[in-house]
Parts: structure tokens; C-alpha cells; sequence
């Protein structure tokens, strides 16, 4: 994301400058000695980290001067990424690339040294839905099917989470099985490879992973996506039906974008989110996001915050309902 952060070193090292000297400063070229790191709590190729890096690509030419460097630290699913982002100088060096539902459903099960109200919310870029895969020659043809076979007996559908346990994958394994009443035998994985290679090879009957990391494989032939947990049809998978269609009221998914460590000043914080408006509206990153398949829902600043809270407020309440440790 581009480099800000001058516009920091300029503001921050003098408190004492006078508040009508700060918005020359924020008009100035972004200073580029130093590059702003934008922290990715996953591992490289996920889609976290492809969001990131062609952000990092297209933000330096809505925020000239800037530059970017992406760095994944991995670790505790996320937690080790996310908290070096909150406990980060909120001086615009530093953005974090992050899935919000895991700001909210990690704290459910262990201590961090975070609280999701208090990062500072620049852009959401992506929503991923969520779907349940089968291989193409399984006999489940829809949801419908699947609720039936998982009703012959507790457990006797095998489910596989591709981000494992708390994940959206793993919760929108439990929210299927609330609105169908039914019960699978759920496998924890920790990555789209592994759950796909189970898929593929018969150890599973079901996948659950995200839509854009599956159309690969669908468009080959070699899956079938029983539904897709959107609001309405994907344009790049118009065959594919949701949850809602088959008459089971589920939507969930992965929503990505990035923030910034709490108490960004808004002389800081203003220019990024133009520099964000400014690049969700470039054609040239448009065709790039969709050539990579991801899914955009373009949210900037408060309106971003607004959406992360309300998507923490349902994680709990699923959270009260079926704790993942039951799962």
C-alpha cells in the first residue's frame, strides 16, 4: 500500500506543529524513503496474499511516491499476523492484509492481544463466498441431496473445512447444518490444497472452501459446487445456485481487505482511503481482480468498520450456538 508513512515522519517526530500547517503536508507527495509493509497473517498464493500483492501493484499510481513491500507472517491460524498489525506504530508504515471473520472468531477461542473495534478499517476489497464442493461423478447433485444423505445417520456424510476449525469454511459447515437440521462428520484441514486433494481422491464427500478457490477445478470438470453462500449468483459461476435458491437461509464467506494499527491519525488515514477509492475504480485493476477471480464488494472506511462489526455480531451468535469445539 503505498508509502504514507513520510507523511508520517513529517507529522508524528513533531507534535508541536500547528494543526493548520498539517493539511499542506497531506496534499504532499507521499515520501518515498520508506516503503509501507503490508503484513499478510498467511501464507504466500492464498487468496489473502494474491488480494495483497496486487493492491501493493496498482496503489502507486493513486498515491504517488509511495511504496510497498508484502510480508507474510504466518502463524496460530492468522493470530501471529493480526497482532503485530494492532500492536504496530500507527504512523501509516505499516497496513495489514486480513480476513475480518477471524478477527472476530479467534478471540472466541483463546487470548489475543487485539481488540477488532480498535484497528483502523482502510478498504475491503473482496468477499469470497463460501460453497460445498463434491467431486464430479459423486451422486449428491445439490444441497437437497445432501441434506438427505446426512440425515440417514448422524455423521454419515464426511465434510472437510479447508482453513479447519472456526474457519468461515468451518462455519458455514455448522450454519448448513442448522438450517438443515442434520449433523456431517466434519474433517479440519489447515489449507485448500490438502482438503481438495482429499475431495479429489475419495476420502471425503464434501469440501467446503471458497468460491474463487474453486473454480478452477469446476471449470476442468473435475468438481461440482452444490451452492454458493452468496446473496445472489456469481457472474463468473452463473450455473452455480445458492444456499438461499435451494432454500436453506445461509450466507457467509470470506471478507478481506486491509487495516491499519488503531489511533491512525486522519491526516494519514484520509489519503490512503482515497488512494483505495481510487484503485477499486482503475479499469486496469479491475480486469487484473477479475482475471484472478475475486469476487470484489469495494467498502471504504467507516463503511468497511460497519460491515466487519456486523459480521462479528453473527459469528457470536453462531459462536453461542454451536462452539466450534463441539463441531
Amino acid at each position: 500500500m503505498p508509502t504514507r508513512r513520510g507523511l508520517l515522519a513529517c507529522l508524528l517526530p513533531v507534535p508541536a506543529l500547528p494543526l493548520l500547517a498539517r493539511p499542506a503536508l497531506a496534499q504532499a507527495a507521499w515520501p518515498s524513503a520508506r516503503p509501507i509493509e503490508i503484513i499478510v497473517p498467511y501464507p504466500p498464493a492464498g487468496g489473502i496474499d494474491i488480494m495483497a500483492r496486487l493492491a501493493a501493484k496498482h496503489l502507486p499510481n493513486h498515491l504517488p511516491g509511495a511504496r510497498f513491500v508484502v510480508t507474510n507472517r504466518v502463524g496460530a491460524g492468522g493470530q501471529t499476523g493480526n497482532e503485530a498489525i494492532f500492536a504496530a506504530r500507527p504512523d501509516g508504515h505499516t497496513l495489514g492484509a486480513i480476513a475480518s471473520l477471524s478477527l472476530s472468531s479467534i478471540p472466541l477461542e483463546r487470548p489475543v492481544r487485539w481488540k477488532m473495534e480498535e484497528f483502523t478499517y482502510v478498504a475491503q476489497l473482496v468477499e469470497d463466498p463460501g460453497a460445498l464442493w463434491v467431486r464430479a461423478d459423486s451422486p449428491l447433485r445439490g444441497l437437497g441431496d445432501l441434506k438427505a444423505a446426512a440425515a440417514k445417520a448422524r455423521e454419515a456424510v464426511s465434510v472437510g473445512s479447508a482453513a479447519g476449525i472456526g474457519s468461515d469454511d468451518h462455519q458455514l459447515l455448522l450454519a448448513f447444518e442448522e438450517a438443515a437440521q442434520v449433523r456431517a462428520l466434519h474433517a479440519p484441514y489447515n489449507g485448500t490444497a490438502p482438503v481438495i486433494r482429499d475431495l479429489l481422491g475419495g476420502q471425503l464427500d464434501v469440501a467446503s472452501y471458497n468460491l474463487s478457490e474453486g473454480i478452477s477445478l469446476l471449470q476442468e470438470g473435475r468438481t461440482r459446487c452444490l451452492g454458493a453462500a452468496a446473496p445472489e449468483r456469481w457472474s463468473a459461476m452463473p450455473e452455480v445456485p445458492t444456499f438461499r435458491e435451494q432454500g436453506f437461509d445461509v450466507v457467509g464467506g470470506s471478507a478481506r481487505g486491509f487495516v491499519a494499527p488503531p489511533g491512525l491519525p486522519e491526516e494519514i488515514a484520509a489519503p490512503l482511503a482515497a488512494a483505495f477509492r481510487a484503485t477499486l475504480a482503475d479499469p486496469a485493476f479491475v480486469e487484473e481482480a477479475a482475471k484472478l477471480n475475486l469476487p470484489m464488494r469495494p467498502l471504504v472506511g467507516a463503511e468497511y468498520r460497519a460491515a466487519a462489526l456486523r459480521e462479528a455480531e453473527g459469528v457470536k451468535d453462531l459462536f453461542r450456538r454451536r462452539p466450534w469445539g463441539n463441531g
